[in-house]
């Protein structure tokens, strides 16, 4: 069988974009705090979470700092405030993950290409996910960030293969789908998180498949290469 690798976000696919908000939303009013400015609600962060995602494009954390830190500048200083905060809670994991990745990993190497903390991989450890991964593209640790065309080089440099022999999963189309399939890989886009309720024809169909769930989707990510040929 010729190798072939799937590559995999966290937020979104993994754990609930929720987790990340949470942490956002602490880390905002501790700087408001700082500034002798007013606490935001909970809803002012959320409103402004499903205009960015709906949108499917820009910073969610440029964003965040422009409305509510003052300038969109600021974004490394959200950054740092998020990072400490920004956990993915025991019992978060989505239920269709394990069942997915027992479903593909004897089949592909498995890559978690990911904007993310180095506390996720703790995460994905206490979780049982990290049996099923082969390469940890976490971006605190390996230094690159989703959308740059570096990150999913490294990836398929970790994984051995070529970009026509690998696949992404992710949830957001400029941070995933779009930069993966301008490299060649094939795109799954998961319609959960930060992901827009409606996404246009334009953009829905630059990804191989659209899904609202990872039930069932291993089958169909392994057929992408038409079965083996070994």
């Amino acid at each position: 069988m010729s190798r072939r690798a799937i590559f995999i976000d966290v937020g979104g696919p993994m754990y609930p974009d929720d987790n990340f908000l949470a942490a956002a939303f602490v880390a905002i009013n501790a700087l408001r705090e700082t500034a002798a400015q007013a606490p935001i609600t909970p809803q002012q962060m959320r409103e402004t979470f499903d205009r960015v995602r709906n949108r499917s494009s820009g910073s969610l954390r440029k964003t965040l700092a422009a409305e509510f830190l003052g300038s969109e500048d600021l974004h490394h200083e959200l950054h740092q405030a998020i990072a400490p905060l920004w956990v993915h809670p025991e019992g978060s994991l989505f239920s269709d993950v394990i069942p997915f990745l027992q479903s593909v990993a004897s089949d592909a190497v498995v890559a978690i290409v990911a904007n993310q903390e180095q506390a996720t991989i703790d995460a994905l450890v206490r979780d049982q996910v990290a049996p099923f991964i082969d390469v940890w593209g976490i971006s605190a640790v390996v230094g690159f960030e989703k959308p740059s065309a570096k990150f999913f080089q490294w990836a398929l440099d970790q994984a051995g293969v070529e970009a026509a022999s690998a696949v992404h999963i992710g949830n957001r189309f400029t941070n995933d789908v779009l930069p993966a399939h301008q490299l060649g890989l094939k795109t799954v886009w998961l319609l959960r998180g930060e992901a827009p309720d409606d996404p246009p024809a334009s953009q829905r169909e630059m990804a191989d498949i659209v899904t609202s769930s990872l039930d069932g989707l291993g089958p169909r990510v392994l057929a992408m290469w038409g079965g083996s040929d070994g």
